[in-house]
């Protein structure tokens, strides 16, 4: 048990992110803001903020989940200060442990290597499978533009299999019958949402200086095009629309915040580019504070407009911003908002694949993946093996899955992440008082005590089946751990050594 739970210096973490052979650092504070807002401000504006205000209703009619309408704005504002909260704990760790392993290292250094490791199985959920989902829906507003050119391409090259099997679409669902078969098999695959992802890895296979660079761009891009909705949509705000404020009360409020956290899921992927940060005891808490800050604002915004423009209940659709300017009779600004919404999330699976990686560098570093993994190209000075290998992943994840499977599963596993390193600052505050902290949480119990249980609260308004494929990853994550990383643990056999 003494061996699960061991802890690894912080001055050996610190160490390996000094290396001369690690990885470059290239990043100012305002590259971090960038990030952050690249990564936060994506899928979850653009899609799932139509089904948080609207609810989920199955064709039956049955209620599977209660929207908060337009209290919509109160939804943000409660995510605001659940992940506000873990974004301090972030902020405090990131400045003393500027490493690329982000929440994993962290875990290592404050409560073990068994909770490291659960943590960065957590952030697979995250980052990996989470741009599955964000592929797919890139996949379906790339696919809206090409109609509106007259483009149309076939449905069973647009549609992943689990999309056709499950949707309750007749015309989708009929592709299992319509679509060409190879050995008696239909062929289902999203083409698109394939392309856009190898497209995004070989991007960041060419180093962080030319990804930091395309992100920038998408992201003056994305600002500018919810700038025209806020603008646009601002002038046909009808009051009556706000009204009720809150058809299904606090519990609509509480389950539209677990539906929408998938927009708030990656400010803390930022906390992965420590490495590579220039003065990260500096700049690491600006970037993580200061771009969540903006985020929020917009989302508070953009919420009061969209269901200003329309009732609530028209917003359940796969583009909500699009279809609310739609409705109201704002075609040319519906379709430059879908176009906005290709390239914001181009910039959140950049962002996102940029992360997952590092993460997987770090744990092999540990001895805790292959080896293979933690190799740095010595000419783009990236983790190239782990860029490639992550992004055929979510390629090929995304060709056949889902995204309405993966949100759920996605958000359970960053908010148990969120309430991890919220405990961890606390533990290492008892442990270690005298280490310099350059970002100090203030108010630390509440914070950090606070932080935890807002993340394990709004995880209860998660539906049960979320619950248990959590489950289900986390024993084959231990099964993992146990067949090969407790035997291969650097740190552990050191410790045995000594």
């Amino acid at each position: 048990m003494n061996q699960l739970f061991q802890r690894k210096p912080i001055a050996e973490l610190v160490a390996e992110s000094e290396s001369p052979h690690g990885l470059k650092r290239a990043l100012g504070p305002g590259d971090l803001i960038m990030l952050s807002i690249g990564a936060v401000i994506g899928a979850g504006i653009f899609s799932s903020i139509g089904t948080a205000a609207a609810g989920e209703v199955l064709p039956s009619g049955e209620v599977v989940r209660y929207g908060a309408g337009p209290a919509l704005v109160l939804s943000f504002v409660l995510l605001g200060v659940v992940c506000g909260l873990a974004a301090l704990c972030y902020a405090e760790l990131a400045s003393m442990i500027p490493q690329a392993g982000s929440a994993y290292a962290y875990s290592y250094a404050t409560l073990g290597e068994f909770v490291a490791w659960i943590i960065g199985w957590d952030l697979i959920l995250e980052y990996a499978v989470g741009n599955v989902a964000v592929a797919i829906a890139w996949s379906g507003y790339f696919n809206s533009l090409l109609t509106g050119f007259g483009i149309d391409l076939p449905g069973w090259l647009t549609h992943g299999y689990r999309t056709a099997l499950l949707s309750s679409d007749p015309a989708v669902h009929a592709l299992l019958e319509t679509a060409p078969r190879i050995g008696g098999v239909p062929v289902i695959l999203n083409i698109p949402a394939f392309l856009i992802v190898m497209f995004v890895t070989g991007l960041l296979a060419m180093g962080v200086r030319e990804s930091i660079r395309a992100n920038n761009i998408m992201v003056v891009v994305k600002l500018l095009v919810l700038g025209l909705f806020v603008a646009v949509g601002a002038a046909h705000i009808d009051p009556e629309n706000y009204k009720p404020f809150a058809p299904n009360g606090w519990r609509g409020i509480h389950q539209g915040a677990a539906i929408v956290f998938f927009a708030y899921i990656g400010f803390d992927a930022i906390s992965t580019a420590a490495e590579e940060t220039k003065n990260p005891q500096r700049n690491m808490p600006i970037g993580i504070l200061g771009g969540l800050a903006i985020c929020t604002l917009i989302y508070v915004v953009v919420g009061a407009v969209a269901t200003g423009i329309v009732p609530y209940e028209q917003l359940r659709a796969a583009d909500p911003l699009a279809r609310a300017l739609q409705i109201a009779g704002l075609e040319t600004a519906s379709w430059i908002v879908a176009a906005g919404a290709v390239v914001s999330l181009t910039a959140v699976l950049l962002v996102f694949q940029y992360g997952q990686p590092r993460i997987f560098m770090a744990m092999a570093r540990d001895g805790l993946l292959p080896p293979w993994a933690a190799r740095i190209h010595p000419k783009y000075r990236t983790p190239l093996a782990s860029t490639i290998f992550t992004g055929i992943v979510v390629a090929l994840g995304s060709l056949v899955a889902d995204e309405n499977e993966i949100y759920d599963l996605t958000n359970i596993g960053t908010l148990a992440a969120f309430a991890i390193v919220c405990i961890g600052v606390l533990v290492l505050r008892i442990k270690e008082p005298e280490r310099p902290r350059p970002f100090r949480v203030p108010f630390v119990w509440f914070v950090t005590l606070g932080g935890a249980a807002a993340c394990l609260y709004v995880m209860r308004g998660l539906p049960l089946h979320a619950w248990e494929r959590f489950g289900v990853w986390l024993v084959i994550g231990i099964a993992l751990y146990f067949s090969y990383g407790y035997r291969r643990s650097k740190l552990r056999r050191r410790s045995a050594g000594a």
